[in-house]
């Protein structure tokens, strides 16, 4: 016998977190671990201005673009997209359910603009390799030319 349709109501009120649907050993929990970004709004401050709209949040930026380079996205609109659309890229970012992350040209000015005159992404790198060393991951020593 066929049964009556199943007509999906909306509930009122949802109780989900995203932190329980991404898998411990999901890519993004491995890398998340060691990201510290603690540092970027110090180094950015001179390149924002104290007037106008709040900006978008440079470690959303920074963690959206470690997702690109993770999962070989190259384009930005994509990526933005991806963010959207992707539970464990949102938990990474730090983005709730009903957070919206940049729009693709936000990114875009801010990556080709402000982090590129602030030299944000040497800095990146630089404590980066500077905690890898701590760390005892690499030994900071130059391999011969």
């Amino acid at each position: 016998m066929l049964g009556p349709r199943q007509e999906a109501q909306a509930a009122l009120f949802y109780e989900f977190s995203p932190e329980d649907h991404v898998p411990q050993d999901h890519l993004l929990r491995s890398i998340d671990r060691f990201v510290d970004l603690s540092s970027i709004r110090a180094h950015l401050a001179d390149f924002y201005s104290h007037t106008g709209r709040p900006s978008v949040d440079p470690e959303l930026l920074i963690r959206m673009l470690l997702v690109g380079y993770c999962f070989g996205i190259r384009s930005e609109r994509r990526l933005c997209e991806e963010v959207h659309l992707n539970l464990a890229y949102r938990w990474f970012c730090r983005l709730d359910l009903n957070d919206r992350g940049p729009d693709h040209s936000t990114f875009s000015k801010n990556l080709h603009g402000r982090f590129r005159e602030s030299e944000l992404l040497r800095h990146l790198l630089e404590t980066t390799v500077a905690r890898c060393i701590e760390e005892g991951l690499v030994g900071g020593h130059r391999m011969p030319a």
